[in-house]
């Protein structure tokens, strides 16, 4: 088996690769700076130091948007710039295995299938995973058992809830709001509140260090907005019952879907569930007391896991290596859109 072979996240946020030589999984900002409008000024980490920041003359943008492509030409650029620079990897004739969400439409999954497929490259495979079977093999659980497994993935811009058994999806559900739009609650609610204009990059600080699934933490931080009236920057102390306050309402929408696709679990995925408890994977399952949210909406059990943003290219990573998995992957390539 080659070890040129390639696994790919691509998140709002962050991509994560996985290469199968160095047996790494590297993660990196999916942010690109672009100049003139034609030309990439910066990528990567690079490029999002700069989001929020930037003159006009600089257009910082992500190119993934709710699951789905949103700048083609950019991206396909970006990421084999970075395979070949950054990891030092050779990517022609290489294989590529990515993950994409469930929920899209054939047309989008073929966008990401021919960024690598129509590339000047001329990889050797493409393959593609539903990420959140991805998800459940980083989660170290055998997807292929006739056992029904629950995975709650929490990203950026969307979240997936899906139900998994035998290698393949019983009940999936992806809702498009993630973490980005508790971000944008905060703003909302300190505007609202306080008469206090925060950015972006401050209100996702405020969620990652105050954010809590349940009220009653008492920490408190510092941060500096702008005064609505004033209209000069001030600092405020913000307390992490305002922020709760602020998500509040967006977590209440995550255990509703939650419990609706409970609800449509067939009686014996059920209680495999019940048994083996709901996983939550993805950048946005590490805001704190989360897990105890979902075990009082539901009365099962929640899993959390290490490095949780990383679990679907870790499962990429397995899928890869390992024959068992060999029937999970999919390709694109001769599949004809209606």
């Amino acid at each position: 088996m080659s070890n040129n072979i390639y696994g790919i996240d691509f998140g709002t946020c962050n991509f994560k690769v996985f290469s199968k030589s160095s047996g790494k999984v590297i993660s990196e900002k999916n942010t690109i700076a672009i100049i003139n409008k034609t030309q990439i000024y910066a990528y990567g980490d690079d490029a999002y130091a700069m989001y929020e920041k930037a003159p006009e003359s600089i257009n910082v943008t992500f190119p993934v948007s709710t699951g789905v492509i949103a700048d083609y030409n950019f991206l396909q650029t970006m990421i084999f710039d970075y395979i070949e620079k950054k990891l030092k990897g050779r990517v022609k004739n290489a294989e590529f295995l990515v993950a994409v969400p469930t929920d899209i439409t054939d047309v989008e999954k073929r966008a990401f299938f021919e960024l690598f497929y129509k590339s000047k490259f001329r990889p050797k495979n493409v393959m593609l995973c539903e990420k959140p079977l991805a998800d459940a093999v980083g989660l170290g659980i055998d997807v292929n058992q006739p056992t029904g497994v629950m995975v709650v993935d929490m990203g950026a811009d969307t979240i997936e809830i899906s139900v998994i058994s035998l290698g393949g999806l019983v009940l999936s559900d992806l809702m498009h709001f993630g973490s980005n739009r508790l971000d944008e609650s905060i703003i909302s609610y300190i505007r609202r509140e306080f008469n206090l204009v925060i950015g972006k990059k401050t209100a996702k600080a405020l969620k990652e260090e105050l954010g809590s699934g349940l009220p009653g933490r008492q920490e408190t931080m510092t941060v500096v907005g702008l005064d609505v009236v004033s209209g000069l920057p001030v600092e405020r102390e913000i307390t992490a019952e305002v922020v709760y306050e602020a998500i509040r309402a967006n977590l209440e929408s995550i255990c509703s879907s939650i419990k609706l696709i409970l609800e449509k679990t067939p009686p014996e995925l059920a209680r495999d569930i019940i048994y083996a408890g709901i996983y939550i994977t993805g950048g946005g399952s590490k805001i704190k007391d989360l897990d105890q949210l979902f075990t009082q909406i539901t009365n099962i059990k929640v899993n959390t896991c290490e490095n949780p943003e990383e679990s679907a290219v870790r499962g990429l990573s397995k899928i890869a290596t390992d024959s068992k998995y060999k029937r999970i992957p999919f390709s694109m390539k001769n599949t004809t859109l209606k």
